[in-house]
C-alpha cells in the first residue's frame, strides 16, 4: 500500500513540476511584449495548482519515505523518523526540493507575470536536484556525476516539451483574437522551432540514461525493461503526433482552415494524454530494480 502511494506521489510530483517548468519557460521566453503578461495571467490557472501539488507531494514523499525505510505506516507520522530520513543522502537532496517548492509557491502567489524568469529558475533547479535521486544516484565518482548531469538535462528537456503543450493550446485560442493573432502565432512558431531541440535532447539523453542503468545487455523478461518499452512506444506516438502537427496541420493554417486548427487542438490534447501516461510509467519503474 505504501509503495503504491509512493508511486502516486511521485507521479503527482513529476507531472506538476514539469507542467510548471515547461509552461514558465514558454511564457517567459517564447512570448513577447504585452502578450507575455496575457499568457502569464492565463497560465496562472495552471501554475498555482501545479505549485501547490508540487509542494504537497514533496512533503508527503518525505513522510512516506520514512514509512518505507522504517516500520510502515506508524513511521509515516513520526517527525523523528522524518529527521532520520533527512540525515540520509536522499534526505539531503530532498530538503532542497522542499525549500525550492515553498519558494515557488510564494513566487506564484505573488505576481508571476513579473517574476517569470525567477519562476523558470526555481522550476529548473528543482528538476536538476531531482536528478540526484533514484537510479541516477546509484553510482559515485565521475560516472555518477555524468549520469546525474545527463538525467538532469533529460528532465529539463522533457519538461520543456511536455510543459509547453498547455501554453501551445493557449496560443491557439489567442490566435483567434485579432489583437493577439500575430504575437500568438509567433510564440507558437518559436515553440515549434525550439521544440525540435527539446524532443531531440529528451530522446538522446533518455537513451543514455537507459545505457547507464542497464548497460548494453538488457534483461528483457524483467518488469522494469517491459515497462520501459511501454514508455518508449508512448514516446514514439508523441513524436509522430508532433510531426503531424508541425508538418501536416500547421502549413494548412489560414483564416479559413478551421478544420486544420481543430485537428491540431485534438492532436495536441492526445499528445498531452500520452505524456501523462509516460510520466506514470516513469513513476512506476523508477521505484523498481532494473534487474
Amino acid at each position: 500500500m505504501l509503495a503504491d502511494i509512493h508511486i502516486a506521489l511521485r507521479f503527482s510530483h513529476f507531472l506538476a513540476l514539469m507542467l510548471l517548468a515547461g509552461a514558465a519557460v514558454c511564457s517567459a521566453w517564447l512570448a513577447s511584449g504585452e502578450f507575455r503578461t496575457v499568457m502569464a495571467r492565463r497560465l496562472m490557472r495552471l501554475w498555482l495548482p501545479a505549485a501547490l501539488i508540487n509542494l504537497i507531494s514533496t512533503l508527503l514523499i518525505l513522510a512516506v519515505q520514512g514509512g518505507l525505510m522504517g516500520q510502515g505506516w506508524p513511521d509515516v507520522f513520526r517527525p523523528e523518523v522524518w529527521g532520520m530520513v533527512l540525515d540520509t543522502r536522499f534526505g539531503a537532496v530532498w530538503l532542497w526540493q522542499i525549500v525550492l517548492a515553498v519558494v515557488t509557491v510564494i513566487v506564484v502567489v505573488l505576481r508571476p507575470h513579473r517574476l517569470q524568469p525567477l519562476l523558470v529558475c526555481l522550476a529548473a533547479f528543482q528538476l536538476i536536484v531531482l536528478a540526484d535521486t533514484g537510479h541516477a544516484a546509484m553510482r559515485d565518482g565521475l560516472t555518477g556525476l555524468v549520469h546525474r548531469l545527463n538525467h538532469g538535462l533529460h528532465l529539463l528537456a522533457v519538461a520543456w516539451w511536455v510543459g509547453g503543450l498547455p501554453p501551445l493550446l493557449v496560443c491557439m485560442r489567442m490566435a483567434h483574437k485579432p489583437r493577439w493573432r500575430d504575437t500568438a502565432i509567433t510564440a507558437m512558431m518559436r515553440y515549434s522551432r525550439y521544440g525540435h531541440l527539446a524532443v531531440a535532447v529528451a530522446i538522446f539523453t533518455g537513451i543514455i540514461n537507459s545505457l547507464f542503468i542497464l548497460g548494453w545487455r538488457w534483461p528483457w523478461p524483467s518488469g522494469y525493461v517491459q515497462l520501459l518499452m511501454v514508455k518508449v512506444a508512448l514516446v514514439v506516438l508523441m513524436v509522430m503526433i508532433a510531426l503531424v502537427n508541425r508538418y501536416l496541420l500547421v502549413p494548412r493554417f489560414t483564416r479559413s482552415s478551421a478544420g486544420a486548427q481543430r485537428a491540431f487542438v485534438v492532436m495536441t490534447q492526445i499528445e498531452m494524454a500520452l505524456a501523462v501516461l509516460v510520466i506514470l510509467c516513469v513513476s512506476i519503474f523508477a521505484t523498481r530494480e532494473p534487474f
